[in-house]
């Protein structure tokens, strides 16, 4: 079947450059969780998925990552696009995806059925991304852990209720358990499992 123009086109303008530019703002993510990032690199992933998350995608997929992807975004081009740029295969099983991404609007399953890694590989886990509609001006949440002096807050809009739940029951996982970074358009903002989440009070 000849591969859509959607799924050749979007990707990179220089790879190499693009993919070590966001690479370095995920990392610096990582090391100051709730820390917002703009992603620089323009890039057009097929719809549903956003700016960055395609970006993050483009930086961290390759074909030894097996990547789920949300109803959503299964239906669309985007596991073409994915293939055709990275080379990742696409897996319906949520334990064998390194990474998974999450279209706005979707109910969140348990994050226990991601592959969370063991104990001697806690790496081996699945890295979630989340769309959102928005990073900023929804509830406020308090951020604590390594990488946060004292606290520091998010606020996202879009979040699911269930959230807050599946995340303490993934922090209960330490050192195992998924990683994962919010998205909204061309911004994003990283929650390492090691990042306690709480709501603050009004």
């Amino acid at each position: 079947m000849a591969l859509k123009t959607e799924a050749l086109t979007g990707g990179f303008g220089e790879p190499v450059f693009h993919a070590q530019s966001v690479f370095k703002m995920l990392m610096d993510g990582m090391a100051r969780p709730g820390t917002i990032q703009t992603v620089q690199p323009d890039v057009t992933p097929p719809a549903p998925l956003g700016i960055a998350a395609g970006a993050i995608a483009l930086t961290l997929c390759d074909h030894d990552t097996p990547v789920w992807l949300a109803s959503g975004l299964a239906k669309s081009g985007v596991a073409e696009w994915l293939g055709f740029h990275t080379g990742a295969p696409s897996t319906a099983e949520k334990a064998e995806a390194r990474f998974a991404f999450i279209e706005a609007g979707t109910a969140l399953c348990s994050f226990g059925l991601f592959a969370s890694g063991t104990q001697e590989y806690p790496d081996r886990s699945t890295t979630v991304v989340m769309e959102l509609a928005e990073l900023e001006g929804g509830r406020r949440l308090a951020l604590m852990g390594p990488g946060i002096q004292s606290v520091t807050e998010m606020a996202p809009i879009g979040l699911p209720d269930t959230f807050l739940r599946l995340w303490t029951e993934n922090r209960a996982l330490f050192p195992r358990g998924v990683d994962i970074v919010l998205t909204s358009g061309k911004r994003f903002l990283c929650l390492p499992r090691t990042t306690k989440i709480t709501a603050t009070e009004i």
